[in-house]
């Protein structure tokens, strides 16, 4: 195995980006970016901390993340598991990544930058849907922000109808609970009720 150890040898291989690689990428938010960020109904958010990287997926409805002015970002983080892995990296280590994607369309809009988490009355009560608040807010400092080119989606055929895999061809949720756990979790039992939970526990 030969392995690439230098930025050197990595740029030998690589070249240089072009120029349209480069004047894309700004620290502010532009009206076009602005666009995308509101357009969107799901994005990945990547921290890292003392105990390693973490990369999570965040949805809602489109702009469910908004652009405060435009440097800034905010993020309601909505019920889940309660592992807190991606806010307890924050807490510690403010740098974070996100990626957005939006449905139909082959451009990515990619944004790094520092956050911090809110807990202020007002902004959480802001981000209320049938008077249920979040329990914190992710608010982030754009420091770099620029689409990604498309060729990802297109090869991937993300959004293509015949390119959809039948879930049913996949492990469920409690089928990889029960074989982690010796049977003593997960199972035909909790894939049953996981969805009418979920749906009852949204916000």
């Amino acid at each position: 195995m030969s392995n690439v150890s230098t930025i050197e040898e990595l740029e030998a291989i690589y070249g240089t980006p072009g120029e349209t690689s480069l004047v894309k990428e700004v620290s502010e938010i532009i009206p076009q970016y602005r666009t995308f960020i509101e357009a969107s109904p799901f994005c990945t958010l990547a921290t890292v901390g003392p105990e390693g990287m973490d990369c999570s997926p965040r949805g809602d409805v489109p702009g469910f993340v908004r652009v405060h002015d435009e440097r800034t970002l905010m993020m309601p983080d909505r019920r889940g598991n309660n592992r807190i892995d991606s806010l307890k990296n924050i807490v510690r280590e403010p740098r974070v990544a996100l990626c957005f994607l939006i449905p139909g369309s082959r451009t990515c809009l990619r944004v790094n930058g520092e956050a911090h988490l809110s807990v202020d009355p007002e902004i959480k009560a802001s981000f209320a849907v049938d008077e249920k608040e979040p329990r914190s807010v992710i608010v982030i400092e754009t420091k770099s922000i620029y689409f990604q080119c498309g060729r990802a989606i297109v090869r991937s055929k993300l959004w293509d109808a015949d390119a959809q895999i039948d879930p049913k061809i996949l492990p469920t949720p409690g089928e990889v609970l029960a074989y982690l756990s010796d049977n003593r979790v997960g199972g035909k039992d909790y894939d049953a009720k996981w969805e009418p939970r979920a749906i009852e526990t949204l916000w």
